[in-house]
């Protein structure tokens, strides 16, 4: 089966300026929170204490819960791969007559764009290191990962705070290949009337899942929107514990010279931040429209997996 698809070629989306590896370097080393905290391998979500969880408990109102995954995906294609497997493995003529019993069999190489799922900081290292400099080659293995697992983080419960720019710019997307900048974080906010803080989950909506529904799929490795480099220094200054978005969080084509991602490698190798990939927040988009309020309660429960690089999940929002 061909996986090919028309690659788009927007008008206007500008993924630049350009940076050379080694200014990339220079922020990797300037945005860097290594040796701050205390379990290290949890990293920026020991900034979420039991007050800052109060705090963004008691900011709901409506008591609306919003799921932010995508349907389990098993169907192949340009931004599917990899494609989740389901399949039946009890129809109710396996075991003892009554009650019958229906069961059935998931699985998913996660780590793509078909699946929601949350990024753990031993999933990526740059320049030989993971977070916290710590050897990737000497604590990565066949057997997982012997620090930054998904199982140290445990679950989440903190502020999200929903950065809609198609609504802020009044359009239904940003084209793949748009970079988000610094100052359209700061516009957002302004336009939102939301500040991200201290321990803040940061969730980017560029109007990905919209432009698949009504346009078709693409190769979104190829192309997609997402933060630019230079948006990163402002998020490590607010202090943000969790980085998601409709995409990746990365702008594609990458602008650095020589690295694919260099979000994922700011945020996870240098920051400490998780990132959850691949959410559906158009219905999120609707629900604070009306709401007329982009900050939520958010909850993230990854799978306890040992070793894990991560997770599929299924984050809520509850306004």
């Amino acid at each position: 089966m061909s996986f090919d698809a028309p690659n788009p070629k927007p008008t206007g989306a500008d993924n630049g300026p350009a940076v050379s590896r080694r200014e990339f370097d220079a922020l990797f080393d300037a945005v860097r929170a290594w040796g701050r905290w205390s379990p290290a391998d949890r990293g920026a979500w020991n900034r979420v204490t039991a007050d800052l969880v109060r705090e963004a408990a008691a900011g709901v109102r409506s008591g609306i819960v919003v799921p932010l995954a995508l349907p389990w995906n098993t169907r192949p294609g340009p931004g599917n791969r990899k494609p989740a497997l389901h399949h039946m493995t009890d129809l109710g003529d396996v075991e003892a007559p009554e009650p019958s019993t229906h069961k059935d069999f998931i699985a998913a190489d996660y780590h793509g764009k078909g699946i929601t799922h949350l990024d753990a900081l031993c999933h990526i290292a740059y320049r030989g290191q993971l977070y916290d400099g710590r050897p990737a080659h000497e604590l990565v293995d066949a057997a997982g990962a012997r620090f930054g697992a998904v199982s140290t983080l445990g679950p989440l419960v903190t502020r999200g705070v929903l950065l809609d720019l198609p609504a802020v710019l009044g359009i239904p997307w940003l084209e793949p290949g748009q970079a988000v900048h610094a100052k359209d974080i700061v516009a957002a906010e302004k336009a939102l009337d939301v500040t991200i803080d201290e321990g803040d989950a940061v969730l980017l909506r560029s109007g990905h899942v919209r432009r698949r529904e009504e346009l078709g799929a693409w190769d979104p490795d190829t192309a997609s929107a997402g933060f630019h480099v230079d948006a990163v220094p402002l998020l490590a200054e607010r202090g943000i514990a969790l980085l998601g978005g409709d995409g990746d969080s990365d702008v594609r084509p990458s602008p650095v010279d020589g690295v694919h991602s260099p979000v994922h490698a700011l945020a996870l190798a240098a920051m400490g931040v998780p990132l959850l990939d691949n959410l559906d927040l158009e219905e999120l988009s609707a629900a604070t429209a009306e709401a007329g309020r982009h900050e939520f309660l958010l909850v993230v429960a990854p799978l306890n997996v040992p070793g894990g690089t991560g997770s599929p999940v299924n984050p809520v929002a509850v306004l």
